[in-house]
């Protein structure tokens, strides 16, 4: 069924349609606006409560400015879906973090209204204070600069570099702080709370204060800006919504509804499904293990960056107040927090998302591995995550973990080498250990197992072949077994490396002196990661046989279902069955 789009909606496709409305149209138009989200996104899953939140906001903001010519970037960008509807993509809007279709964050590559690409946290004050400063130098006097930020982005430390330089560069930016006391999870710290409530804080830092406003008032918010919007100098306009408005599941439910998956469209309930979903994901096994491991180890803690939730922290919260520290979005403080603790005696797991874990690379450096402090770093949406898209795959982890001294790198094959490894991270005092693990269900089915200490850089072999072997590295090694399943000749042998540093030279030694033909694969980038070691293995060591490998290749990659993209990469069962083919 195709969403019904409205009266007002239906007759724009681009803001200069929407600057043809007389401003009493305006809340029926985001009425219309609201409604057309849902229908979408309820079919169509995608992130739901913070874009219905900030329709008044999007429709006042392009009525009032001149864009794309005044630049206006969201932070973060899945507050955006009313923006990009309203910004000549309509008619593809159910094409929504599809293969092929429309991102669901801002993209430049898409289109010319979106200033800035923002799918991590804290980036749009800097972005958006490089444009101001950029448009001066080129002498483009009457070009606005609008950041709206989520008051969950401000927790972040780049928000408040951005605010520190602003204050003194005396640019002509306007940021809109989004206030809606939520990110994913509710929002920590101190800004929260008192700050965001004292405008004499921005007139501190030399931003002229405006609000607060009603953000889900659009004529109000349309007043408001309209009033200010000449004014010179670094502003603030303070706005409050609600995340989710105008849905009352999403009003009632704001973390659950932030991404929702599929609902139905008139009661709000999500739509489940019904049959036995199989084993449980990494990120449940995870939230079980780390707590049984805790409730055992009172030097256990846990660190997350504002994903509790996400990363399955929530039952350990739970049953072990005071020991699980959301820092919020702010990983590089969230890794030197957990250094801190480390130093003191502490078993800190910090656990992040991979693509946030690139954010605070120098801190894992300088402040844990240099000082070889026992930090685990649980790498949570390792891989190909799917429909986040490019700016949220996990694939670089491997790569950049490998190259930093005393850091162990691991990942499991299965749900009983997780528990496995966290036992022995869990364990482990010679330095940081990480773990990564990706966004999917794992393959076993059952109880738990028994926690069983690992030797550290030991793999395993899982079958033995004649003429090819594929060396593996985490869970993409179940895609090759599900291909050796398929063919009829069963050539192919299959090891598990578990660990990519210090990896089990000897079992690298044992499969090139028995093969010939050797896969790699690794569900990350082929650039520094498995492939190039066990290339370079076989460099020093001379040996003769011929390499392949699989994995992501040098480019970003597009959003779509994690199966598709698995596709693409020749990675899925079907593709290495067809190399495995070709070998043979």
């Amino acid at each position: 069924m195709s969403p019904n789009q409205g009266t007002l909606l239906s007759g724009i496709q681009f803001p200069a349609d929407l600057k043809k409305l007389d401003p009493g149209r305006l809340p029926q138009l985001s009425a219309e606006l609201r409604s057309f989200i849902l229908d979408v996104v309820s079919a169509k899953p995608g992130h739901l409560g913070a874009s219905l939140g900030v329709v008044e906001l999007t429709v006042a903001l392009h009525y009032v400015l001149n864009t794309p010519y005044d630049r206006l970037v969201w932070d973060v960008g899945h507050q955006a879906y009313a923006h990009k509807i309203l910004t000549g993509r309509k008619d593809v809007f159910s094409t929504l973090r599809q293969n092929k279709g429309i991102s669901g964050f801002p993209a430049r590559a898409e289109s010319e209204y979106d200033a800035f690409g923002t799918g991590h946290a804290s980036t749009s004050i800097s972005a958006i204070l490089g444009m101001a400063t950029a448009s001066k130098l080129k002498g483009e006097n009457d070009r606005r600069h609008v950041a709206v930020i989520g008051d969950g982005a401000l927790t972040g430390g780049m928000a408040v570099e951005g605010l520190n330089n602003a204050g003194v560069a005396n640019a002509n930016i306007l940021v809109v702080l989004n206030d809606n006391g939520i990110a994913i999870d509710h929002n920590v710290g101190v800004i929260k709370g008192s700050v965001l409530k004292s405008r004499s804080l921005f007139h501190a830092i030399n931003f002229k204060y405006f609000g607060p406003v009603d953000g889900n008032d659009v004529l109000q918010v349309t007043k408001v800006l309209e009033e200010i919007k000449d004014v010179p100098g670094p502003k603030l306009l303070h706005v409050m919504t609600t995340k989710g408005k105008g849905f009352e599941k999403a009003e009632q439910q704001q973390i659950l509804y932030h991404a929702p998956g599929r609902f139905d469209r008139k009661t709000g309930d999500r739509i489940q499904k019904t049959t036995d979903e199989g084993p449980p994901t990494y990120q449940e096994v995870f939230g079980r293990a780390i707590t049984e491991l805790a409730e055992k180890n009172a030097k256990i803690v846990a660190v997350t960056p504002a994903m509790t939730t996400g990363s399955a922290l929530t039952g350990m919260m739970k049953k072990l107040p005071g020991r699980v520290f959301d820092v919020g979005i702010a990983e590089q403080h969230a890794v030197t927090f957990a250094a801190g603790l480390a130093a003191e005696g502490f078993k800190p797991f910090c656990t992040i998302y991979s693509t946030f874990l690139q954010r605070a690379y120098d801190q894992v450096i300088h402040d844990v591995a240099l000082q070889k402090l026992p930090v685990v770093f649980c790498v949570d949406r390792a891989g190909l995550v799917g429909e986040d898209g490019a700016t949220h795959h996990g694939i670089f982890d491997l790569a950049f973990l490998r190259t930093i001294p005393n850091m162990v790198v691991a990942a499991p094959l299965n749900e009983t080498d997780f528990r496995n490894l966290l036992f022995t991270a869990a364990n482990y005092k010679e330095g940081p250990f990480a773990i990564r693990y990706p966004r999917s269900r794992g393959v076993l089915k059952g109880r738990k197992t028994a926690f069983q200490q690992l030797e550290i850089g030991k793999g395993k072999q899982i079958l033995q072949g004649t003429k090819t072997a594929i060396l593996s590295i985490g869970h993409a090694g179940n895609f090759a077994l599900q291909a050796i399943s398929q063919l009829k000749n069963r050539e192919a042998g299959l090891y598990d490396l578990c660990f990519l540093k210090p990896v089990d030279e000897e079992l690298l030694h044992h499969v090139f002196m028995r093969y010939k033909k050797i896969l790699t694969l690794e569900d990350g980038v082929l650039q520094g990661g498995l492939a190039e070691l066990v290339t370079a293995f076989k460099s020093r060591h001379n040996y003769t046989a011929s390499i392949t490998s699989l994995g992501v290749p040098d480019r970003f990659v597009e959003h779509g279902s994690q199966g598709e993209l698995y596709r693409k990469c020749g990675m899925d069962a079907d593709g290495i069955a067809d190399v495995l083919d070709s070998l043979s």
